[in-house]
């Protein structure tokens, strides 16, 4: 639990109206066989081969899930949690969150890379500090 929380992958920047269940399908991720991903329910249907998916178990309609299951998500949550402290580190330079208007082409990816830079450089920096 105590692990650097670098970010080793970034796909290709896309704009807000694409859903990131399409960019998942459409990137080639490097992930070695017997890996476990992590995802949330808005990419039910994506697999990859040779990987575990982990994902939160969803509630039935008008009823209740059984407290094993509810534990089980309950830890995925919290590993899912330090996932978005690490996408808030990255969106402290505000330039990744604020509307960009440089137009030439590549830009974009430019800036999130070194934005993603940046943090790894600072979890580096001071690795003694928790990210939660």
């Amino acid at each position: 639990m105590n692990a650097l929380l670098v970010i080793l992958f970034l796909s290709e920047t896309c704009g807000g109206r694409l859903h990131d269940k399409r960019i998942a399908e459409a990137t080639l991720y490097p992930l070695p066989a017997g890996s476990r991903l992590l995802q949330d329910l808005g990419f039910l249907a994506f697999t990859l081969p040779h990987v575990e998916i982990l994902m939160p178990t969803k509630k039935p309609r008008g009823q209740e899930l059984p407290w094993e299951e509810q534990l089980a998500n309950q830890a995925l949550h919290s590993r899912r949690l330090r996932i978005e402290h690490v996408n808030r580190s990255v969106k402290r330079c505000r330039i990744v969150k604020d509307r960009i208007r440089l137009w030439k082409e590549g830009v974009w990816d430019v800036v999130m890379e070194l934005c993603c830079a940046l943090h790894n450089f600072r979890v580096r920096l001071t690795p003694w500090q928790p990210m939660v």
